[in-house]
Parts: C-alpha cells; sequence; structure tokens
C-alpha cells in the first residue's frame, strides 16, 4: 500500500528521471522509504516558527503529552494532504482530546513555506477535527533547513525534491513520540484507524492516559514495526477468552451454591419442630 501511493505520487509528478525514459522506480522509493528508529531521540532544542510567526523550540510541546508528529509540506498536491486528513479522521474516531490529551505537532521540510501557510493549513484541519478548544493542540511549523535535516534524519524520514516539477516525493506516515521526544510508534499509509491511533498515544504514554479498556485492548493487540499496524495477538486473545470463562464459570457456580443453600436453609424453617 504504501508504494502504492509512492509510485502514484511519483507518476502524477511526471519525475524528471521518469521524463527521461527510467521505467524502473525501486531506487527511488528505497530512497525515500521511511527508516525505524524505534526509541531514537529528536533535538528538542530544534528552532522553528510556528503559524503565528513566533520563534519556538521542538521541546516546547514535549515534556507532558505524547505527541503525534506530521512530516509534510503545505503545498503537496496529493500525498500530504491525505495523511493529514487520515489522522484528523482516525482521532475524531477516539476519546482523546487534542490539547488535553496529546499533541500534534506537523513540520514542514519545505524551507520556503512561511507562516502564514502554515496557519491556513492549521485552521483548515482544526475546523475538520471539530473539537472545542482544540487549537492548542495543533502545532503547524516552519524552519530553517538544519533543523528540518536534523529531525527528518532522527526519525528517519528521507524525501528528494525533483526541481523540474517543484514538488517532493517522500513516504507516507506518521510518527507517535513520548513526551520526553523518543519515537515510540510507526504508522504508515494515509489511513490510520482509531484503534491504532489510540493504542499508540496509550503506550507512547506510558498507559498514563489508559482506562481499564485500553489495558485489555494492549494485551489482545501487538504492534508490527514492519507493517506500522497493530494486529490481534490470537493467544492473548484465547488466553484472556480462557480466563474470562473461567471467572464466569466461577460467578455461576457460586450463586448456584448460594441459591441452594437459601433454599436449604428455607425448607429447614419450614419443617422445623414446634413450627404448627
Amino acid at each position: 500500500m504504501r508504494m502504492f501511493f509512492l509510485v502514484a505520487l511519483g507518476t502524477l509528478a511526471g519525475f524528471s528521471s521518469v521524463a527521461r525514459g527510467q521505467t524502473n522506480m525501486q531506487p527511488i522509493l528505497e530512497k525515500v522509504k521511511i527508516e525505524h528508529k524505534l526509541d531514537s531521540q529528536v533535538p528538542l532544542e530544534l528552532p522553528f516558527r510556528d503559524e503565528r510567526g513566533e520563534a519556538v523550540t521542538l521541546g516546547e510541546f514535549f515534556h507532558v503529552k505524547p505527541v503525534i508528529l506530521v512530516l509534510a509540506y503545505y503545498r503537496c498536491p496529493m500525498l500530504c494532504n491525505q495523511v493529514l486528513n487520515g489522522v484528523v479522521d482516525g482521532l475524531r474516531g477516539i476519546s482523546f482530546d487534542a490539547g488535553k490529551d496529546f499533541q500534534v505537532v506537523v513540520v514542514s521540510f519545505d524551507t520556503r513555506e512561511q507562516p502564514a501557510l502554515a496557519a491556513a493549513k492549521k485552521a483548515t484541519y482544526v475546523e475538520h477535527y471539530g473539537r472545542p478548544d482544540s487549537e492548542h493542540g495543533w502545532h503547524f511549523l516552519t524552519g530553517a533547513q538544519p533543523s528540518i535535516d536534523r529531525l527528518t534524519q532522527a526519525v528517519g524520514f528521507p524525501y528528494l525534491y525533483d526541481s523540474a516539477r517543484d514538488q517532493f516525493i517522500h513516504d507516507s506516515g506518521i510518527m507517535i513520540l513520548t513526551p520526553e521526544g523518543r519515537v515510540s510508534r510507526y504508522l504508515y499509509g494515509i489511513d490510520y484507524p482509531s484503534r491504532d491511533l489510540r493504542l499508540a498515544l496509550v503506550e507512547a504514554s506510558a498507559r498514563q492516559i489508559a482506562s481499564p479498556i485500553d489495558h485489555v485492548m494492549l494485551l489482545c493487540f501487538h504492534y508490527d514495526p514492519a507493517s506500522g499496524k497493530y494486529s490481534a495477538s490470537v493467544l492473548a486473545i484465547v488466553r484472556i477468552a480462557g480466563v474470562v470463562t473461567i471467572m464466569a464459570l466461577g460467578t455461576f457456580l457460586f450463586r448456584a451454591w448460594r441459591r441452594e443453600r437459601k433454599l436449604l436453609v428455607a425448607s429447614r424453617v419450614a419443617f422445623a419442630p414446634g413450627e404448627e
């Protein structure tokens, strides 16, 4: 699926190498494939500008809550918008709120983009998200090349620029970071199921925002780094089902025993001497 979107983007962009007759896109795709760097620390001191044009450091969005990091460029004609749409759609399906339970940080890797464009993008996606006061949980940043390079290298997000088409080719995916700024999970593609986003945020927060149901879900599902998705653990589900069955059977037997005991006591009272 990831390769499909990359090929589609390369085709639409009319990548210059393809225009020269190159038919094999695989070398290009390999160059922009997201590299697994789980537990890698992002440099929190990196300077950027937020959507208001104010100077900020990356670390200002960390330390307390997990962070969804999206690397994109705001003029992207297709893939970046699909990634952001997928993030918003997935987040609308969970009870956690941006700004309260987690932060969303979107960083442009196009140095020519300015805060005004970032502000327009933020307004669009905050409106689509539709949660009250959520603007405090969404941050759209722009920055200089040194900051962009250090951040993309830290999380393993390469990209290439096609000067002929004035577009970038890149992989599709997002990163879930811990409050300390370490890479906890990668989620790939443009569709991010609400379940996967919720479990990734719970794990990145060291289960600080977990409900009892989340703890059970984490037992039933395991994260696959290769696919960037959560899949059902059959063995765990069987074990949990067995425990639930035993508990249900124990409850049934206990209630049956209590019922029989009450009937026995009642019968003894009914036939006790001197009652008539």
